[in-house]
């Protein structure tokens, strides 16, 4: 009796491991689809799609500009522009330092700063200067970065 138990306990879990497998998909083999290679490589495929390469004129990612309209300091790094309207880089003043320099390089040029919109806290500063010849304010901001630079945002606004 106990040889009939075992072996219909054996006979049951094996159906059952069985079961499992064809409900699960288990030793189904399934075919895999190939992926195309891109710009047709060599293949004459017509329907094997092809990707362009884009020119330099044809992205939409702003230029990096080593010259702008607005003083920087000697030491300016990362210098991005967006036109003669914006300028943003990284420099080793802290942000002291930043504000002499603005109000020195703006003040020789016969800016005039509006010291009712600067702020100052300790990680920032944000300062205004009218003047410009294109009758918009000048904004000048800083932000501390923590590892000894900081990065400084110049923008032409109409306020």
């Amino acid at each position: 009796m106990k040889k009939y138990n075992a072996l219909l306990a054996v006979i049951v879990l094996a159906l059952a491991s069985l079961a499992c497998q064809t409900l699960l998909g288990g030793g189904v083999e399934e075919k895999q689809t190939e992926i195309p290679e891109l710009n047709n490589g060599g293949n004459s495929d017509p329907s094997t799609p092809t990707v362009a390469p884009v020119s330099p004129e044809q992205n939409n990612i702003p230029p990096v500009v080593n010259t702008t309209d607005f003083p920087v300091p000697a030491d300016a790094a990362n210098i991005i522009g967006l036109g003669n309207d914006v300028v943003n880089f990284q420099t080793k003043l802290n942000l002291k330092e930043a504000m002499d320099f603005y109000r020195d390089a703006f003040g020789k040029k016969g800016y005039t700063e509006r010291d009712g919109l600067t702020v100052t806290s300790d990680t920032t500063f944000s300062m205004v200067f009218d003047g410009h010849e294109s009758g918009k304010a000048i904004t000048v901001q800083g932000v501390d970065l923590g590892d000894g630079t900081t990065n400084i945002s110049i923008t032409l606004v109409d306020i």
